[in-house]
């Protein structure tokens, strides 16, 4: 399927889109350009819808950077990822919206936070997005159905070929 998001995730990929987007994100910041906001947002949607099938950062990021990285790489859960990345393609769009209307000082808070969230994911694998995931499966608001696996963490351990041990 080309509209099937990944399964587990590699961490370390995670966290190289998450530098880019705070990279592309400070772009905005400096240039005020729309289209730095549009690329933002598409990349957000695409994540969101296929990973990173349609994804140039993501794409860069799992195809081109992880592989050539000597670590020993840990894989997440999806389902909180892909929250995550709906949280961002909320932010972006709600960035693009404002700026579009002319509240560029609006928008600018908003990538502002955008940057402060992507900045956590990268440099310490802190992922705002799924810590709120998490609490809403607390909640009872996501079913646990959504991600079985992110009730059990030892199902993913750090090694280059994750294969999600199966449920006997």
């Amino acid at each position: 399927k080309r509209f099937k998001f990944p399964n587990p995730v590699n961490e370390t990929s995670a966290r190289i889109v998450a530098a880019g987007v705070v990279v592309i994100s400070a772009l905005f910041l400096l240039t005020n350009s729309t289209l730095v906001l549009i690329a933002l947002t598409y990349g957000f949607a695409a994540r969101v819808a296929a990973g990173p099938t349609f994804s140039p950062l993501a794409t860069v990021a799992t195809r081109v950077i992880t592989p050539r990285l000597n670590l020993n790489h840990k894989f997440v859960p999806g389902p909180p990822k892909r929250f995550a990345q709906t949280i961002g393609l909320t932010f972006s769009a709600t960035a693009l919206v404002l700026t579009l209307l002319g509240f560029s000082s609006a928008a600018q808070l908003v990538i502002t936070a955008l940057i402060a969230a992507a900045f956590l994911e990268s440099a310490f694998a802190i992922c705002l997005g799924c810590i709120a995931f998490s609490f809403l499966m607390k909640l009872g608001v996501i079913p646990e159905s959504v991600c079985e696996s992110c009730n059990d963490i030892s199902l993913f351990s750090a090694n280059k070929n994750p294969q999600p041990a199966s449920r006997a």
